[in-house]
């Protein structure tokens, strides 16, 4: 019988009681964590050394800490209403500290972007792993323990969030290859996904917590502004999805940007702003009419842009009578109270299943072949080698990043299916600490994807095809899609190893890669129709408004000279109204000490760069 509990508290002590206090916890990846539970546990762990607390888990969600003045004042007035009143989670803040107890362990396989970069607990306890044999690795910890957040609806229980590993669990259970205690905890704001993959029996649980507090907020994903970089992708991008295939976007502004071109195209709006494109590398990419037929979406991640398209229409093609089959989620309130009003039926239609699923094709692989056709799985990276090799999870020291994920898995797949094709997306360049640099890189120390999985990249300036391509024919590719403040010394490295004839010339269609460019081909459709938040946002109209000046700002401040000419544009003229809104927004329009007034002086000149 399931054991009926309203409080944490009591949920804890019966954990000691009948599981132990040697502890192998599994949570689920994401939104799925029962948080207010897990920290109860951890405390306990704190105080009682003879717990021993072994979680295994991937993406710990954190709402950020302002890392200077100027991130406080923009982020701390606004942290509920941007992530939710979602609780800190207590083992996340012990590591940053570097205060987590000896009884205590973390293990994860996917981090928070950017968010355990030189923390040591985390980078040494990381595993790294492709999702779908993230179920193996826990396996073999033999977890005696699975905490989850789960959707009520009535009587019955749903998985929602996260079938991802846990679905898989609970069927090895049920075979008696795996024996573990599962505890759910209802959330009354998570969706309730419908499916034989993701309702499950309350017998299931052998304790349900059904809290009499109001619950916690979900935690929600801010959404970051598609600025023009992202939505050239985004249009490129396009060009490459055939009407009646099948489709995998990611997360962040270049998967928004994706869907929102897709939109473009099923409104017939895309062809005018083709005319002006001045970078000819994607002529040869002709997918651009309406979605008569429609496409099935199979994707580890349900994001924004794929619940969008699903609205829209565009995905719609029915696989066993689902369109979208997905392994997990994590968005936006906005997301999930889309989700929750969905009817029953349309809820159906987007079937929560196991990443066994989403990202293999074993099991039943005729059929998975037979629906996976002309699949499109689109990924970012955070750099490319001259090569084709990929680098999206770490740095060349090691440092994980986020993790490999199911990007692999994906890839792998575009190799073994007829007719499909892995998509890699990232921006041609990227500010950081030493400047201005290039994400097209002649080499880096470490690699995700392997330069022998190449197929196509994407970068704002064009489509690369690499598949099958030699060694120079991919240099000679990724060098047309290369910003052109890079290109003669990329072309340089790879003449000088001798992979680039040496009467290599690069087209002059090519010479004109540069921001410049870019503008003249997308400003004037900036109103129209590539709006900087297509899928909405929480922010204000003067965060809006903000936003693209902080980011200058937080660039300019690698270089004094940088700086200076913000400062220098500051200084002229009376602020207008608006200015003098933001201004007070951050709490700077009297500035005490002389570093905030030239803080503030540097973003008057920001705000007016981008006026």
């Amino acid at each position: 019988m399931t054991e009926r509990i309203k409080k944490d508290g009591p949920a804890v002590d019966w954990i000691l009681k009948h599981v132990g206090h040697d502890l192998r916890v599994a949570l689920p990846l994401g939104l799925g964590k029962p948080v207010t539970l897990i920290n109860e546990l951890v405390r306990r762990a704190c105080r009682d050394p003879s717990i021993r607390l072994h979680i295994f888990t991937a993406l710990t969600l954190e709402r950020p800490s302002p890392s200077s003045d100027l991130e406080r004042r923009f982020l701390e007035p606004a942290l509920d209403r941007l992530f939710g009143d979602y609780p800190q989670i207590e083992y996340a803040q012990l590591m940053h500290k570097g205060a987590l107890p000896d009884n205590i362990q973390v293990t994860e396989f996917f981090l928070q972007a950017g968010n355990w970069r030189k923390v040591p607990a985390a980078q040494q306890s990381y595993v790294s792993a492709n999702y779908t044999h993230a179920l193996d690795v826990l396996l073999e910890r033999k977890p005696n323990l699975i905490l989850q957040l789960l959707a009520s609806e009535g009587e019955r229980l749903s998985l929602s969030c996260n079938t991802d590993i846990t679905s898989d669990l609970l069927k090895l259970r049920q075979k008696g290859d795996a024996a573990f205690t599962l505890i759910g905890q209802v959330h009354p704001d998570l969706p309730f996904m419908p499916g034989p993959a993701a309702e499950i029996g309350r017998e299931e649980c052998a304790v349900l917590i059904e809290p009499e507090a109001p619950a916690h907020e979900l935690f929600s994903v801010v959404k970051r502004p598609v600025d023009l970089q992202a939505h050239a992708i985004g249009l490129h991008v396009s060009r490459l999805i055939p009407d009646g295939g099948t489709l995998q976007v990611g997360i962040g502004e270049i998967g928004d940007a994706v869907a929102h071109a897709l939109i473009l195209r099923q409104r017939e709006r895309i062809a005018p702003i083709w005319d002006g494109c001045p970078f000819p590398s994607g002529e040869t990419f002709t997918e651009t009419g309406r979605f008569e037929t429609g496409l099935y979406c199979v994707t580890e991640m349900l994001v924004d842009g794929i619940l969008a398209l699903f609205e829209q229409g565009i995905i719609r093609r029915k696989v066993n009578g689902a369109s979208i089959h997905a392994g997990f989620f994590v968005d936006s309130r906005d997301f999930y109270a889309r989700l929750r009003a969905l009817s029953e039926s349309d809820r159906a239609r987007i079937a929560m299943v196991p990443v066994s699923f989403t990202n293999a094709l074993y099991g039943n692989e005729v059929a998975k072949r037979a629906a996976r056709r002309d699949a499109r799985f689109v990924n970012s990276a955070m750099m490319v080698t001259l090569l084709g090799a990929t680098v999206s999870d770490a740095t060349e020291d090691g440092q994980v990043v986020s993790g490999v994920g199911g990007q692999f898995n994906f890839v792998e797949q575009a190799f073994a299916l007829k007719g499909a094709h892995a998509i890699i997306t990232l921006p041609a360049t990227r500010q950081g600490k030493h400047g201005l640099t290039s994400n097209i890189r002649w080499s880096y120390g470490h690699v995700t994807i392997p330069r022998h999985m190449r197929d196509i990249v994407v970068t704002e300036y064009g489509i690369a095809d690499l598949r099958g391509r030699s060694d120079a024919e991919t240099i000679a590719a990724l060098l047309e899609i290369t910003d052109s403040r890079f290109q003669e010394e990329l072309e340089g490295q790879a003449k000088s190893s001798g992979k680039l004839p040496k009467s290599y010339r690069l087209p002059d269609t090519a010479r004109s890669n540069t921001p410049r460019a870019l503008r003249k081909w997308l400003d004037p459709h900036r109103e129209s129709d590539l709006p900087h938040f297509p899928f909405g946002t929480d922010f204000t109209e003067i965060e809006q408004y903000l936003l693209p000046a902080l980011a200058d700002l937080q660039q300019a401040s690698a270089s004094f000279p940088s700086l200076l000419s913000l400062m220098l544009r500051g200084l002229s003229g009376r602020p207008a109204r608006r200015e003098r809104d933001a201004l007070q927004r951050l709490n700077l329009t009297e500035p005490g000490d002389v570093k905030t007034r030239l803080t503030a002086l540097a973003l008057r000149g920001a705000l007016r760069q981008n006026d």
